[in-house]
């Protein structure tokens, strides 16, 4: 009987030990075979980061001599992406930042406002510190995106300089930028989200990107260059994306490029991570 008992305790402990676990670590994984847009949802430190489905496939990086504000690093190519991947629906978030990393440097404060005055090293040893918890699904990693990655995401299918069309005027229901943000970073979630529901892509805080900073690989480039590609091989300067709230409209664009140093952190720069193929 008492080792009946002790079995039986055990179990019981056993149970509610696994529960914890679920209630802090856990995940809903979308269809075995994800549309555009869907979902994936998971629980990391009790913290829930929400994920939407970006497709494989070949679209046009870059902008076309026609567009205003152009850059002239910003050349017309197509790329290949050979696999989908998952982009997080939001910009990190000061609780996901802090529950992981355990500080939050960012100078404007809020649990729900992204997390910011973080350098591409600390969002590297975010990203590494997500993988050591193994919470990822199975088959899949976490990542900052590439920036091949980050404009497809951006883009949603669209070839306008913006996810919504040309129309700079329609920016505010879609970002936080100079012209209406006070200032200021604001709620990650609270303007309209592109076609993949993927929100605040244009504007409130840039987003580091994987790649070293460099000229894209031209259209005559080979297959090999177009397919995957993921930046120059060195560098003195990492890839941001997005624009954010200091900016003006132009720079919110969707082909928009802008680099910095990987040790430089401003208020206007945070991270949006990524579920890549690979364990």
């Amino acid at each position: 009987m008492p080792v009946r008992k002790s079995l039986i305790a055990f179990a019981v402990s056993l149970s509610f030990t696994v529960l914890a676990l679920c209630s802090n670590i856990g995940y809903i994984q979308a269809d075995d075979n994800p549309k555009a847009g869907d979902p994936l949802e998971l629980t990391v430190k009790n913290v829930k980061y929400r994920f939407r489905w970006c497709p494989a496939g070949t679209f046009t990086m870059g902008s076309p001599l026609s567009e205003a504000d152009r850059n002239n690093n910003e050349q017309l190519h197509p790329v290949t992406l050979s696999q989908g991947f998952y982009l997080a629906e939001t910009e990190v978030t000061q609780e996901q930042w802090e529950s992981i990393a355990g500080n939050n440097p960012s100078n404007f404060k809020g649990s729900k406002l992204p997390v910011e005055c973080v350098d591409w090293n600390a969002c590297q040893d975010f990203v590494k510190e997500l993988n050591a918890l193994g919470v990822a699904p199975k088959g899949y990693k976490f990542s900052l995106p590439t920036e091949s990655q980050w404009e497809s995401a951006c883009r949603s299918g669209s070839t306008t300089a913006y996810c919504f069309g040309e129309n700079s005027k329609k920016l505010g229901d879609y970002a936080w930028y100079n012209e209406n943000s006070k200032n200021t970073t604001h709620e990650v979630g609270t303007k309209k989200p592109n076609a993949w529901n993927l929100y605040d892509m244009h504007g409130n805080v840039f987003e580091w990107c994987n790649d070293w900073y460099g000229n894209y690989p031209s259209a005559t480039a080979s297959t090999a260059e177009l397919t995957d590609p993921i930046g120059a091989s060195s560098g003195s300067y990492r890839v941001r994306r997005g624009g954010s709230w200091l900016l003006s409209a132009e720079d919110c664009r969707s082909a928009f490029r802008s680099l910095n140093s990987p040790d430089y952190a401003g208020d206007f720069i945070g991270v949006r991570v990524a579920l890549v193929s690979g364990e």
